[in-house]
């Protein structure tokens, strides 16, 4: 019997020109700058330019990624866009619209959202279509991120969101060809957390109106319940999704050459690395770029693989978290590409 294998064969980000520093973010938030560089763990970030929209982002990202793979958009068979909820216009498929774009005419396409976990949980959809589906040969995972668009540096509630970032990332997966095995995935999810970072207007709740259009932000309704929450329930999780990827793929923590883990503050980035007994120079720390919602795992690839960091054979584990919350994780196996 015939074992049927998804391999990434393509990667490809877009980062906006613009940035803001820690000096920036320090101004703007009345914060001591060393308290973001040293605490919030951000240098730099990229921040969205007038045409910086989430689709284009999306578009430019998975232009490099084609090229990377060396198919063509008409190869694509499905698209699953991971554009950010926070995008062109509301309520609208943008997936549709970045096939369009680049020229996808054979593909279907849908948005997935999971916040900034989406493009682990579509690495695994991808994966999870081409076994199912003798049909789909070639998936295209896309989008952009620039929910920065939604904070109040004056707002000292969601001080560990000033990391929030602009950027696009793109990958291809495959069926067959030259690339990086998908293998095992986990996903945990905590719904009692559901709405302790919302935009509190705009949706069915609250319509938007004159008067609360200022309201149209991410807030934090409850920070010291939620910071008395999440913080050791989230490791938790983090460490629990990484052990339960590395076991559905047969590894163990001396088998990862590479984390790809999302931006988070630097003491809480190096305590899931600690506590998986997994070194510090296994990951990068994304310092320069903060966060860029579920682009994060695949700039780490990227950045790894520039670096000459990953080699054929090895393995890397994607880890992400969204809020919701969910964290999820995958475990890819270094291919030629």
């Amino acid at each position: 019997m015939t074992v049927v294998q998804a391999h990434i064969t393509g990667l490809g980000t877009y980062l906006p020109d613009g940035r803001m520093t820690a000096a920036d973010i320090a101004k703007a938030s009345g914060l001591p700058e060393w308290v973001v560089t040293d605490k919030l763990g951000i240098t730099q970030k990229p921040v969205p330019g007038p045409g910086d929209h989430t689709v284009a982002m999306g578009v430019r990202a998975a232009e490099v990624a084609l090229t990377d793979a060396g198919v063509s958009a008409s190869d694509i068979d499905v698209v699953i866009s991971i554009n950010e909820e926070h995008k062109d216009y509301p309520v609208w498929t943008s997936g549709i619209k970045l096939a369009h774009d680049l020229g996808a005419t054979r593909a279907w396409a849908y948005d997935l959202g999971q916040k900034c976990g989406t493009a682990v949980l579509a690495l695994k959809q991808a994966r999870d279509l081409i076994v199912a589906d003798d049909s789909v040969n070639t998936v295209l995972i896309a989008g952009g991120y620039r929910n920065c668009d939604l904070i109040d540096y004056t707002d000292p509630n969601v001080r560990f969101l000033f990391n929030l970032g602009a950027g696009g990332g793109a990958a291809v997966v495959q069926r067959q060809g030259a690339g990086h095995t998908i293998l095992g995935s986990a996903i945990r999810t905590d719904g009692s957390f559901s709405e302790d970072v919302i935009v509190p207007v705009g949706g069915t709740r609250a319509p938007l109106t004159p008067d609360n259009v200022h309201e149209y932000r991410l807030q934090v309704p409850d920070p010291a319940g939620m910071k008395a929450r999440l913080e050791e329930r989230s490791l938790q999780h983090f460490v629990g999704v990484m052990e339960d990827a590395m076991a559905r793929s047969e590894l163990r923590t001396s088998d990862i050459a590479h984390v790809a883990m999302l931006h988070m503050k630097r003491s809480a980035h190096d305590e899931v690395l600690r506590r998986l007994q997994i070194p510090h120079a296994h990951s990068i720390y994304l310092s320069d770029y903060g966060h860029l919602g579920q682009v994060d795992q695949i700039l780490s690839l990227c950045l790894a693989r520039d670096a000459g960091t990953l080699k054929r054979d090895d393995h890397a584990l994607l880890v992400a978290a969204g809020i919701g919350y969910v964290w999820n994780a995958v475990c890819v196996q270094w291919g030629a590409a």
